[in-house]
């Protein structure tokens, strides 16, 4: 679970009379702007540099660090189940927080540190959330939450600060209703209100200086994971994969979305793609998301009735899966029953009933026991 009790923060200073806290150079805001952009098109050795550019010339503000914790953010969150970025990441974070604590020792309301504070603890409750951490993320989402509130005060129009506003309004909402787990870490904190948190987060993604993208990610993970409204899902990953078309996070939303509206065209041209730059070793693109891909290029061609196709497609799925030890995957055990129809549709019965004795063998997943139980009894047709 992303999408916690977690305050995403302004990834540079205001640029708005209510902030009161100190504006940098253009240059600087310049190089934010360039860095940024370097994250989110998974450039992040590059991205990491201008970063440092910045706290170079900044070695006493806040901002240069916290932006640098992005870049780790960012590659946690395109390499699903590595944790070689989590140390490190966790490492920055504290770092963040250290440097606005010194400023706050000389001016506990200094609006900088507390803004950057707020930030740096609203991330790492995130991280604590998708680790099921949840007391950890309780304490760093109620932490944030405050400062948030508290620089929302100094400037309630400000569309960056809306973010971290929508961000919880909606999730708060959203959460305790999908995993009733966590409604008992909710009693101590505000109630949510998702219709308010979409207003304030398309306000943010339409308005909003530094944080946009993030308010667009937002969207999408609400409307994909929560509001199961695949058609304004498609929108947000559709503008996001135009935008940053290296990044494997939006492009497995996009192709995701393509895969729930049956727009079987594009499913199979986009998980091809993905794919591709999988065996190329893109950024991201790694086996997790090869095997992803290669189960739907599987189905395309099973729709297609190009049943010799489907089935290397989905024995190498099932190959790269037990390659990783995943064998409890959704894919994989998909996958599995899915090989056994493709014979049946083929005439080789008895490499389907072969096929259905495995799925048998395998945990069951979306009643794959029960149709594997059928197909036995009388071959897919």
């Amino acid at each position: 679970m992303r999408k916690f009790l977690f305050i995403i923060i302004l990834l540079f200073s205001f640029r708005s009379s209510d902030a009161q806290w100190a504006i940098m150079t253009q240059e600087a805001d310049s190089l934010v702007l360039m860095g940024s952009d370097l994250i989110y098109n998974c450039k992040f050795d590059s991205a990491h540099a201008v970063f440092r550019e910045v706290i170079g010339k900044y070695p006493d503000h806040p901002a240069g660090y916290f932006l640098d914790v992005m870049v780790d953010w960012w590659r946690i969150t395109i390499h699903r189940n590595v944790s070689a970025y989590e140390d490190q990441f966790l490492e920055k974070i504290t770092n963040v927080i250290e440097k606005c604590d010194e400023l706050l020792e000389e001016n506990p309301t200094d609006l900088t540190a507390l803004f950057y504070k707020g930030g740096a603890l609203g991330y790492r409750g995130r991280f604590y959330a998708q680790n099921k951490q949840w007391f950890s993320a309780a304490l760093d989402g109620k932490a944030g939450l405050d400062i948030m509130l508290e620089c929302h005060k100094k400037a309630p129009g400000n569309h960056d600060i809306m973010l971290g506003s929508g961000i919880y309004n909606y999730f708060a909402g959203a959460l305790p209703e999908k995993y009733p787990m966590v409604k008992p870490l909710m009693y101590f904190l505000p109630d949510g209100n998702k219709r308010l948190g979409l207003f304030q987060l398309k306000a943010s993604a339409k308005k909003a200086r530094y944080t946009k993208v993030e308010a667009r990610v937002a969207l999408l993970q609400s409307y994909y994971n929560f509001e199961k409204d695949y058609r304004q899902a498609l929108l947000w990953a559709e503008g996001l994969h135009q935008d940053y078309p290296s990044n494997p996070y939006f492009h497995r939303y996009l192709a995701r979305c393509y895969n729930r509206l049956g727009r079987w065209s594009e499913i199979e041209k986009h998980w091809r793609q993905i794919v591709t730059r999988s065996i190329e070793r893109w950024e991201g693109y790694n086996n997790k998301t090869a095997a992803e891909g290669l189960y739907y290029v599987g189905l395309s061609l099973q729709r297609k009735r190009k049943y010799e196709e489907a089935v290397k497609y989905f024995k190498k799925c099932i190959e790269l899966y037990e390659y990783m030890k995943e064998d409890e995957s959704s894919f994989y055990l998909s996958a599995q029953l899915k090989l056994g129809l493709t014979y049946d549709k083929m005439g080789k019965r008895k490499y389907a009933i072969k096929q259905y004795n495995i799925v048998l063998d395998l945990d069951d997943y979306n009643g794959n026991h029960s149709r594997a139980e059928k197909y036995l009894e009388k071959a897919y047709k």
